[in-house]
């Protein structure tokens, strides 16, 4: 399990769990995958157990991927037509698919990243003790 490499409290390695989830990996072990299926995070890693089901990295992959495939495409595009000048037919032949694939490539180990992120920063139900906190918390005031 993950408590027993020693990730149960405390602080994790920020720069090795996002280096794992880039390449679509446990970020407590590295070693299962963090995805069952293309974009669905697995509840549990397969190998050491550590449960994934309580990121919520809603649309910021999304956002992230729009951004990064955006300034790659647009700078292609600008740099062939400043060199060759296509006709439009052409563009649209050769960018609409490139664009798609890039954003299918990158989408993945994005949201890989930033699950965890919030796996390292102990976000979102990833901290052991974050029940106790909202337990105490949110109990009743004593008469």
């Amino acid at each position: 399990m993950a408590e027993k490499a020693g990730y149960s409290t405390g602080p994790r390695p920020l720069q090795q769990s996002l280096l794992r989830g880039i390449m679509m990996k446990c970020p407590a072990c590295g070693v299962g995958s963090i995805f069952r299926r293309y974009l669905k995070v697995a509840d549990h890693c397969a190998h050491c157990g550590e449960t994934l089901h309580h990121h919520r990295a809603d649309d910021a992959p999304a956002y992230f991927t729009i951004v990064i495939v955006g300034h790659v495409i647009v700078s292609l595009v600008l740099a062939v037509e400043m060199a060759y000048h296509p006709p439009l037919w052409l563009h649209a032949v050769i960018w609409l698919p490139l664009t798609i694939l890039l954003a299918l490539a990158v989408l993945a180990p994005i949201k890989g990243c930033l699950v965890s992120l919030q796996w390292a920063l102990l976000m979102h139900g990833f901290d052991p003790d974050y029940k106790e906190e909202v337990g105490d918390q949110l109990a009743p005031p004593s008469a």
